[in-house]
């Protein structure tokens, strides 16, 4: 999954939360993501395009880079 924006992704379909590390440390919870939209994601090569067209500003999220 080489991206240029994102580190490592992962999803807990229990609480439909989308977690994602970007390259540059931070950590965030996106919620209410539909498992749909995660197997999307996992689907497409351009990881980064589809968060920014597909999740972010469509889904509430929670920064939770440690710190």
């Amino acid at each position: 999954m080489p991206s240029a924006v994102i580190a490592a992704y992962d999803y807990d379909a229990d609480t439909e939360t989308l977690t994602v590390r970007y390259r540059s440390g931070k950590v965030y919870n996106y919620l209410q993501v539909p498992e749909k939209v995660y197997k999307e994601m996992r689907a497409t090569m351009a990881k980064g395009i589809f968060l920014n067209k597909n999740i972010k500003g469509k889904y509430p999220f929670v920064d939770v880079t440690p710190t």
